[in-house]
């Protein structure tokens, strides 16, 4: 073979593995917003019907923010 054969060869075999890669991503993709609707769904369905979570208990420091330390300038 020569040289753009050879190239020709390298740049099929790249759109095949790319074209696989994109096949295995969309089907991640698809199982994933499989899983996050029906996650939607039973939050939907908790909160529907009155489960609630606690509110988180607020610290002095979360009231007044972090401390704030400004170096010295020497």
């Amino acid at each position: 073979m020569n040289e753009q054969q050879e190239h020709l060869s390298q740049l099929i075999e790249q759109r095949n593995n790319l074209s696989t890669q994109l096949e295995n991503i969309q089907g991640q993709s698809a199982r994933t917003r499989e899983v996050l609707l029906k996650t939607l769904g039973a939050i939907e369905y908790l909160e529907a019907v009155g489960v609630t979570l606690p509110e988180p208990e607020v610290t002095e420091e979360a009231e007044t923010g972090p401390e704030v330390v400004v170096p010295e300038e020497g």
